[in-house]
This record gives structure tokens, sequence and C-alpha cells, in this order.
């Protein structure tokens, strides 16, 4: 990027172990991730292993690879190896459950007021297919407190409800939802036919995964977002007595074998055509390095990756104190037992559209937006909300604190906000 008239704060110490451009203050790690320069050369080490034997690579050796992958993905999120199988990314994996599932006209597909536009697209997809409807729960934001997100979804069931659609944290919200007790009261609803498809997109590696205890039928998350991965590193977890309703996105060769050494639900899934898999291989050694980057504290639990969540989420509510005070927000939109690596602060405009007009389209999303990063040179998205609706005016600013982040670079982030929208100190 160009140089630009206002000194750019400094990162963290951890940035070194990252190749991010010295020139953009990059607070949106939540959007896409950011893979350390180590992991990204331990996974061109495994391209050159591939394209040196390409044939004995897929043939004899990548079952027995991606085994030892899902077992280091079962300890590191105390779950049945089994349950997992290999995606690009999280909306993959909600595609792969939802358009394996058959419905019936009238049944409810129930999302809410904070999931992800592209995952309610699957839902209505799906809905037009089965002649279904997709049922939108009001979920408050600001929120007061987590069950308000309990009662919202829980209080939107009806008989006709078949499935319900929870991010495990909301991607313009940054909320953390309550799903162990929402999912615990569905599975309560015995066989009324009503299951959970967990969006965790954000949570591997920002939260403490204990998907065993969980007992969600359907769990898709990333591992390129807060894991750090490289790009196309995803997965699927399905329950035991659920997975043989699972079929991948793409048909192969798996549809008509007649193995027996391995169950269908793998062999389906495990090879879908030729693909580069060593985003996904490189798991273990990145769970591994990750656990290094934040000294262990006598109080962090004992779980890995504690002290670099606990790292992350320190800094968030520090970063989203720093905005709420210079934005002139007298009052926390979440409480703190709703927040981890994400934070969004509402934006008190005074140029926001009147009500049911939509915003000018930009390149990012927001004018607001373009401007941070044409004259600020800030990654930082501004969200709206409810997501996806085109007329949406309810509009935030959402930080991602990944350990190389600093908090001289959020208040950077807050004066250049407050400069673009003409605040006067």
């Amino acid at each position: 990027m160009s140089p630009r008239p206002h000194p750019l704060p400094r990162p963290s110490q951890h940035a070194r172990h990252w190749g991010l451009d010295p020139g953009v203050v990059f607070l949106n790690h939540g959007s896409f991730g950011a893979c350390p320069t180590k992991i990204l050369e331990q996974q061109r080490e495994l391209q050159a292993r591939l394209e040196r034997e390409p044939i004995r690579f897929f043939v004899e050796d990548l079952e027995g690879v991606l085994d030892g992958v899902r077992h280091a993905l079962g300890r590191f999120m105390n779950a049945d190896p089994d349950g997992f199988v290999r995606m690009t990314n999280a909306t993959e994996g909600v595609n792969t459950v939802v358009r394996s599932l058959r419905f019936q006209p009238g049944d409810e597909l129930l999302t809410n007021s904070h999931e992800y536009n592209a995952c309610n697209n699957v839902l209505r997809y799906a809905a037009g297919q089965w002649g279904a409807r997709v049922v939108n729960a009001h979920v408050p934001w600001p929120i007061r407190n987590p069950q308000q997100a309990v009662d919202a979804v829980l209080g939107s069931l009806t008989p006709r409800t078949k499935l319900v659609l929870l991010s495990h944290i909301t991607s313009p919200t940054g909320l953390v939802f309550p799903i162990e007790k929402i999912v615990r009261e569905l599975n309560a609803w015995g066989g009324r036919g009503v299951d959970a498809l967990i969006d965790g997109a954000h949570a591997p590696g920002m939260v403490p995964l204990d998907l065993n205890a969980l007992d969600a039928p359907y769990y898709s998350g990333n591992c390129h977002k807060w894991m750090c991965a490289p790009k196309g590193s995803a997965f699927l977890w399905v329950r035991k007595d659920r997975r043989h309703l699972m079929r991948p996105l793409t048909i192969s060769h798996g549809a008509n074998s007649t193995r027996d050494d391995r169950p269908k639900f793998r062999v389906e899934f495990d090879y879908t055509g030729t693909a580069d898999v060593t985003p996904f291989l490189v798991l273990p050694e990145l769970i591994t390095f990750m656990d290094t980057l934040v000294p262990r504290r006598a109080d962090d639990p004992p779980h890995a990756w504690a002290p670099l969540m606990r790292h992350n989420r320190e800094n968030t509510l520090r970063g989203r104190d720093i905005l709420c005070r210079e934005l002139g927000v007298s009052e926390h939109p979440a409480p703190d037992d709703m927040l981890a690596s994400l934070a969004s602060v509402p934006i008190p405009d005074r140029t926001l559209p009147k009500p049911g007009e939509a915003l000018p389209l930009t390149r990012y999303h927001d004018p607001i937006q373009d401007r941070l990063i044409a004259n600020w040179g800030i990654q930082a998205p501004i969200v709206l909300h409810p997501p996806g609706d085109p007329t949406a005016t309810q509009r935030a600013v959402r930080i991602a604190m990944q350990c190389y982040n600093s908090l001289e670079q959020v208040e950077y982030l807050a004066r250049a906000v407050k400069a673009e929208l003409g605040f006067h100190s």
C-alpha cells in the first residue's frame, strides 16, 4: 500500500511470526485469518512431497495422514475423531449438512438475526427446494445477557421446526452464543426431530471446544481463522448417529465403493477428487506451534491454547473499552461473558441513511471502511446489523484481536473512525 500521512502504530512482538504487510494496521483477523510463516513453510514442504510422487501420496499416504489430523483435532476439541471430515471452509460444512437432509413442505428452518448471511442463504435455498420456511428469531443487539439469546431461539420453536442454525460466535457482532444451553434444550426435545447445526466459523482457536460434551448433531468450523491455518482448512464434525445421513457436495468414487475396511462416511468424504489438501494436513504442527506463543500463567486452565485465548480475550475487552470511550458509547453493547476475541461497537454516525434506504455500495461494504483503508491504512470492518439486510442501518466497527495486534492499533482505529465521522474533540 502507498505511504500514509499518519504514522502507523506498531503491532505486538508476536507479529514477527506472521508475514503481514507492515504498511497496514491489520485489525481484521476475523474475516480470513492469517497464517504464521513457519506453518506456511511446513505447508510448502508437504506440497513438495505431494508433487514428488503424486500417485503414491493420494493412493498410499493420504488416508493415514488424514487419520492423524483427525486424531489431533479430536484431542484439541475433545471430540470423537471419526466424526471429522475435511472441508475448505465452514460454509461448505453448513452446505453439506443442509443439502444432505430432507424436508417436507411446511417444515421450518430456524435462524436468528445475528447469523451469517452466506449460511442463511443455504437455508433459503433448501426452503425453496423443499417448500419449507425460514424463520428468523430476533436476538437483540446491544444485548444485556446470554439468556436473551436463549429465550429468543427457544421461543421461536414450533412443532414444525426441523433444523436450528446457530453461530457459536457471531460474525458481525462478535457474540459468543450460549450454544451449550440451547443445544441441551434442543436435544431434550427427543423424538420431535429438531437438530442443531452449529456454524463454528470463528470458534476453533478462539474459545475452548468440547464437542463430545456439547453433543450437537452437526458442527462446522474453520481452521484458517483463529487457528491460523492456511486458507482452505476447515472441518465438519458429525455426531455418530447422524453420519449415515451425510453425503459430500461432490459425489465421487466413494459413492459406489465396496470397501469394508473403513466406514462409508469416511470413504465418501476423504476423497472427492484431486485437490490441495495440505492446508488441512499441517494442523497437528500448527496446534503445537500456536500453544507456545504466550507463556502460561498459574491461573490458566489446563486445556491447550489457554494462555493464547486468555491473552486475546483480555486485549479484546480492553480494545472494546477504548472504542466505547472514544466513540461516546456509554454502555457496552454486550456483556463481557459473551465476548472472546471479537468485539463490535456501534458507530454513532450522523450520516446514516433514512429508515428503508440502503447504504451506497462500495468496495468494502461501507464507505467508512473504504476511507479507513484509503486514508489510514486500517483493515477493520464496518458491519451492518442485521447482517444481509440491504436496508440495515445499525452500524458498528469490529475489532479482531489476534496476538500480533496491539492496543495502540485500536487507539489509532478509534482516532481514524472519529476523524472520518467528523467528531471534534
